[in-house]
């Protein structure tokens, strides 16, 4: 058997995996919505989703920092990765012994794509579709819900100390643009640094503070208040921007609320 990854690497399998290791979060929770329980023999210390896999799985280290040496031992049919969130190093060393599936998300499209992919190359397409299809229903919906509200100049922030935001060229970028936030840092690639007077001159109606990677609260909301006192900041759920698998059946509802939540 033959499958393209979205990196455009030709991945070959002599059987269908029983032996899966997943170094990505959200990938690793769209496994178990697959129903791939068995098959899955190791995952990284930031999969958190489902918590029984959290507590009872074999850890393999953190997305930046595989252990490899553990990957090897456990010896898989099949490694699924991400581009971004893993070490080309470490991936290009994996490629090395073992099949490695990677995935590529920028948009919606890409993780419609992705689930698919990963729904064939694991035996699960009917269940594969069925997640798919149930987030392209909820989104639609969620995006005529939207059609007669304001579309609001936004920052999303993902880190502190350094301040960094979500530019262009991101999956989070493509889920603002889907709820009518215009991302004010969309001239700007990847994930930049932000000053507090480029963040002054962009001027934002909106402030996105996420739950992740790091852990913003109410604390933090003060302080770039202090910087945009006109803006409005909220705290917001992470996963639900950047989780690119199965968690995007959750997203397209927690958008909505969150839209009806502003009122500007």
């Amino acid at each position: 058997m033959q499958f393209t990854d979205q990196n455009g690497n030709i991945i070959k399998l002599f059987e269908i995996p029983k032996k899966i290791i997943s170094v990505v979060p959200s990938q690793t929770e769209l496994l178990f919505d697959l129903g791939l329980n068995d098959e899955v023999i190791g995952i990284t210390k930031f999969c958190i989703h489902p918590e029984k896999w959290f507590r009872e799985k074999e850890r393999i280290g953190g997305t930046k920092k595989l252990n490899i040496e553990k990957i090897k031992a456990l010896n898989p049919d099949l490694i699924i990765a991400n581009k971004e969130e893993n070490i080309k190093e470490d991936i290009e060393e994996l490629q090395k012994y073992f099949p490695v599936w990677i995935s590529d998300i920028y948009s919606l499209d890409d993780a419609l794509n992705m689930i698919e992919a990963i729904g064939k190359i694991t035996d699960a397409s009917p269940k594969a579709k069925e997640i798919i299809n149930l987030i392209k229903q909820e989104f639609s919906r969620f995006e005529k819900s939207i059609v007669e509200q304001k579309t609001l100049k936004t920052a999303y922030f993902i880190w502190y100390n350094p301040i960094m935001a979500a530019g262009n060229n991101t999956f989070i970028h493509s889920m603002l643009e889907l709820c009518k936030f215009d991302n004010v840092f969309k001239n700007m690639e990847r994930y930049p640094e932000i000053t507090e007077e480029q963040l002054k001159i962009a001027n934002p109606e909106l402030i996105l503070l996420s739950s992740e990677p790091f852990p913003f609260k109410e604390k933090h909301v003060a302080y770039f208040k202090s910087i945009c006192p006109n803006a409005i900041v909220k705290l917001v759920d992470g996963e639900m921007f950047s989780w690119y698998g199965s968690r995007l059946t959750y997203s397209a509802n927690y958008f909505k609320q969150l839209r009806n939540e502003i009122t500007i």
